[in-house]
C-alpha cells in the first residue's frame, strides 16, 4: 500500500494490467472457427465455378468471357472476387482452393472485428454474444469453404457498418475508409453501394466542411462511374445477367424475407432496440440501415441457389454486432446475460435444424462424384475442338472443367435467354454436341427443365450417361451419335474412378454420412 501511495504521490500513475479479454475470446472461438472450415473444407459450391471459369479466360488472355470468341456476358455478380483469383490461375494455382483460403483469412477478420467491436461496448459479454452468434452458427463454415464471395462481401460490409458506429459514437476514423470501403463493396457485388451507403453517409454530413472530404467523393464518383461505364460498355447492359433472370420475382422474395426473419429473429429483435434509447439510437439507425438496404435487394428478386442462408449471411456479422451492442445497453446483467444465451442459443439451433444442412454437408463429394466428374470427362473425350460444346443448366464444375463452348439454358450466362428468348431455341440453334439435364431419378428424363422442352432438344441425340449424385438427383448425358461412343466411353471411365473415390455407394442426405466422413479423416479413423 505504501508504494502505491508513494507513486500517487510523486505523479505516477499506477500501473495498469493489460485486458486480456478479446485476446482470449478470440483465441477460444478462433480455434472453433477453424475446426468448423476444417469440418466445412470439401464443401464447393458448384456456382463458383463459373467465377473461376471467367476468371481462367481472363487470365489465358481472353478477358472476363464465358465462351472464348464470343460476345461478353457478365454470368457473374461479384466482378472483384472473380478478379482477385485471375493472378492465381496465371501462376497455375486451383482456384477452388485460393478461394478457399481467402475466405477462411477474412472470416477470421470477421471474428476478430466483432469481438473488438463487442468487447469495446460490452465487455467480455458483448465479445461473447457477437463471437458466439457467428462461431456456433454452423452455415458460417460452409459460406467460407463455397468458393462464393459471401465472407468478403460480408467482411466489407461489417467493417462499413463499424465505422459506421463509429462515426456516430465520435470516434476518428481514416477518412480514405468510408469511401474505399463503398467502392469495394460495389465491386464485389452490386447491392454492396447500398449495403455500405448508412456509414459513407454519415461520415460525408459529418466531415461535411472538410476539403478532403469531397474530393475524396469526387474520387468515388470518378472510379466507381468509370467501373460502371466500363461494365456496361465491355459486356453491353447496365447489370448482370442474374439481374434480367431473377429481379422482380417478389413471391419468392417474400419466402425469403419471411425465413430471413424467424432465422435471426432475437438477433434482429436486439438489433432493432437500439433505437429506442436515445443514447443507442445512432448506432441503431446505422445498423439497421445496413440490414435492411443489404436485405431489400433480396426481398424483391427471390433468389436462387440460397443454401443455408447465404444471402442472408451478407448481414449476419452486422445483426451479430447489433446484438452485443445491444445487451450491453440492458442494464441489469442478468438480464444481459439471459438474452445474449436466448440469441446464441437460437442461432446455434436454427442454423443446425436447418433441412438444406445434410444437402450441404454432403454436397462436396456429391458434387465431385457427379459434375467434376463429367467436365472432366468430357474434357478427355476423344471429340475434335469444333465439336467440343454442350448445353447444360448446372452450369459450373462442368463447363469449367470440360473448357467446352457451353450454353447456359438457364440464362445466367446466355445474354438471349436471360433478355428472354426460348431455352429450345437458342439449344436447338447452336445443336451442341451434348446435353446434360437434370432428372429426379435414373433414366427418368424430364419433359421441361428450366423452361426447355427435353424432348424437343435431344430428340435426335443419344443416350450416353445417367450419373447419380445423390438420391432423387441424377445428370443425363446426351450427344450426337457421332460422337456418342466416345464420349460414353470416357465418362465411364471418368464418373467410375469419382465414384469409387467419393463416398462410394451412399446417396442418402443425412448428416450422419456427413460425420462418418469426418471420423474416416481423424486419426485413427
Amino acid at each position: 500500500m505504501k508504494s502505491t501511495m508513494e507513486r500517487t504521490e510523486t505523479g505516477a500513475a499506477p500501473e495498469r494490467k493489460p485486458n486480456r479479454g478479446p485476446l482470449v475470446v478470440i483465441a477460444v472461438f478462433g480455434a472453433l472457427f477453424l475446426v468448423g472450415c476444417w469440418a466445412a473444407w470439401f464443401f464447393t459450391i458448384d456456382d463458383a465455378f463459373i467465377t473461376f471459369r471467367y476468371s481462367a479466360n481472363m487470365a489465358d488472355g481472353h478477358g472476363p468471357v464465358w465462351n472464348v470468341g464470343e460476345d461478353p456476358i457478365e454470368g457473374f455478380t461479384n466482378f472483384l472476387w472473380m478478379l482477385w483469383h485471375v493472378p492465381f490461375a496465371l501462376a497455375g494455382l486451383p482456384l477452388e482452393t485460393v478461394a478457399k483460403v481467402t475466405s477462411v483469412v477474412l472470416g477470421a477478420g470477421i471474428l476478430v472485428m466483432l469481438v473488438r467491436a463487442g468487447h469495446r461496448a460490452g465487455g467480455v459479454l458483448g465479445a461473447l454474444v457477437a463471437a458466439g452468434a457467428l462461431v456456433l452458427f454452423v452455415p458460417t463454415y460452409f459460406h467460407v469453404t463455397a468458393g462464393l464471395e459471401t465472407i468478403a462481401f460480408a467482411a466489407v460490409v461489417l467493417r462499413a457498418a463499424i465505422v459506421g458506429v463509429d462515426l456516430v459514437q465520435g470516434r476518428a476514423v481514416r477518412d480514405w475508409e468510408p469511401p474505399l470501403l463503398l467502392l469495394l463493396a460495389g465491386m464485389i457485388r452490386p447491392e454492396g453501394v447500398l449495403a455500405t451507403l448508412p456509414g459513407f453517409l454519415v461520415w460525408c454530413w459529418l466531415r461535411r466542411r472538410h476539403g478532403r472530404t469531397w474530393a475524396l467523393v469526387a474520387a468515388v464518383v470518378v472510379v466507381g462511374g468509370g467501373y460502371f461505364a466500363w461494365r456496361w460498355s465491355y459486356f453491353g447492359h447496365p447489370f448482370p445477367n442474374t439481374f434480367y433472370v431473377k429481379f422482380g420475382n417478389l413471391d419468392a422474395g417474400s419466402v425469403w424475407l419471411e425465413t430471413t426473419v424467424l432465422l435471426f429473429l432475437p438477433l434482429l429483435v436486439l438489433t432493432a432496440s437500439l433505437l429506442i434509447r436515445k443514447e443507442s439510437r445512432g448506432e441503431g439507425l446505422v445498423l439497421c440501415s445496413v440490414v435492411l438496404l443489404t436485405g431489400m435487394t433480396y426481398a424483391v428478386s427471390g433468389p436462387t441457389m440460397d443454401y443455408l442462408y447465404r444471402f442472408a449471411f451478407h448481414a449476419f456479422p452486422v445483426l451479430c454486432l447489433g446484438a452485443a451492442l445491444a445487451t450491453a445497453r440492458l442494464g441489469r446483467r442478468v438480464i444481459a446475460v439471459a438474452a445474449g444465451v436466448v440469441t446464441v442459443g437460437w442461432v446455434a439451433v436454427a442454423g443446425v435444424a436447418s433441412a438444406e444442412l445434410p444437402v450441404a454437408a454432403n454436397y462436396g463429394p456429391d458434387l465431385q462424384r457427379a459434375h467434376v466428374a463429367i467436365g472432366k470427362g468430357l474434357a478427355a473425350a476423344r471429340v475434335p475442338e469444333t465439336a467440343r460444346s454442350l448445353a447444360v443448366s448446372d452450369a459450373g464444375a462442368i463447363p469449367y472443367y470440360s473448357g467446352w463452348k457451353a450454353i447456359d439454358y438457364i440464362g445466367l450466362n446466355d445474354e438471349a435467354i436471360a433478355q428472354g428468348a426460348r431455352p429450345a431455341d437458342v439449344v436447338k440453334a447452336a445443336r451442341p454436341t451434348v446435353i446434360v439435364v437434370t432428372a429426379h431419378g435414373p433414366r427418368a428424363t424430364p419433359g421441361v427443365v428450366y423452361g426447355m422442352s427435353v424432348p424437343e432438344v435431344a430428340k435426335d441425340y443419344e443416350f450416353v450417361a445417367d450419373i447419380q449424385m445423390r438420391e432423387g438427383y441424377f445428370q443425363e448425358v446426351f450427344a450426337l451419335p457421332e460422337h456418342a461412343a466416345r464420349i460414353r466411353a470416357a465418362l465411364d471411365e471418368s464418373v467410375g474412378e469419382a465414384q469409387r473415390r467419393n463416398d462410394p455407394g451412399r446417396y442418402e442426405d443425412t448428416v450422419d454420412r456427413w460425420l462418418d466422413r469426418l471420423r474416416a479423416q481423424l486419426p485413427g479413423g
